[in-house]
């Protein structure tokens, strides 16, 4: 790869539109789409994911708890989709979550960010909250092999707040961890262009945000479009100034239209059309 992930979203976005799906076999999911929830059901689900959806959404999101929840066969199932779905032109997140210390944080930046690994991906999200300094050997990775990372910061989940909105009483400005890791992250971004490769998972469903600066010069990956109860229009108002470099996600939204695959995609081009209206309009 000769840019790095950010110039490689912001092209991708600026021509596909900034949608982001998830892929996110849940056994529930499965049972609705008709399929066993086995290795069978998991390997027919990702394969229809990603054929009614790679060659025309920006960013596709596994989520790998559910793949390795069936062990190494569902690893097996995670290595090809990704492989598919990035050869057919997206984007892929691998939405891990991973967070650790040490060797043991470099072992899972090399699982998912090395450009020779079976699970090399674009981007990863990682968890900071054993300091944001924790994630070094992630950071130093995924600029060396043109990948990106999406940091916990701000989260659509409730339980988030207790821990994101804390008040560090060591810092001088005031800041909750929330805003510490989005400073974090401009610093990580400073002069890049078009767009830097460190991006904050943000949650859509968050309201007034107005009292942080999200203009961190990188991507913001927004959870909670859809069946978590956020709209396309709600972004501007959420994300501000910040919009067009919003990339929002639907898991649920989209994929409960499956395992029609022209239904898959009908949903996905609606949701991508109105992201894109409202973002235009802001």
């Amino acid at each position: 790869m000769t840019e790095p992930f950010g110039a490689r979203l912001r092209h991708a976005m600026d021509e596909r539109g900034p949608l982001c799906v998830g892929i996110d076999p849940h056994s529930a999911l499965l049972t609705a789409w008709g399929l066993n929830d086995d290795i069978a059901g998991l390997e027919r689900f990702s394969r229809t994911v990603v054929e009614a959806l790679a060659g025309r959404v920006a960013v596709l999101k596994p989520q790998s708890a559910f793949f390795e929840r069936f062990g190494s066969r569902g690893i097996a199932v995670l290595e090809k989709s990704v492989e598919e779905a990035r050869a057919a032109g997206a984007l892929v997140v691998m939405d891990a979550k991973r967070g650790d210390i040490g060797s043991t944080m470099a072992a899972y930046a090399e699982t998912f960010l090395h450009k020779d690994a079976p699970l090399f991906s674009d981007a990863l999200t990682v968890s900071p909250y054993l300091g944001y300094g924790s994630l070094k050997p992630a950071v130093d990775l995924a600029r060396e092999h043109g990948a990106g990372l999406f940091v916990l910061a701000l989260t659509s989940n409730p339980e988030g707040g207790e821990v994101q909105h804390a008040v560090r009483t060591e810092d001088a400005a005031g800041r909750d961890v929330g805003a510490t890791m989005l400073a974090h992250l401009a610093a990580e971004n400073a002069g890049e262009e078009p767009l830097g490769s460190f991006g904050a998972v943000v949650g859509a469903t968050l309201g007034d945000l107005s009292s942080y600066d999200l203009q961190i010069n990188g991507p913001l990956l927004a959870p909670g479009i859809g069946a978590q109860g956020a709209t396309p229009s709600d972004l501007p108002a959420v994300f501000g100034a910040a919009v067009r470099h919003v990339v929002p996600n639907v898991s649920r939204g989209v994929l409960r239209h499956g395992p029609d695959v022209v239904a898959l995609r009908d949903a996905s081009d609606r949701f991508a059309d109105e992201i894109r209206a409202a973002v235009e309009a802001a």
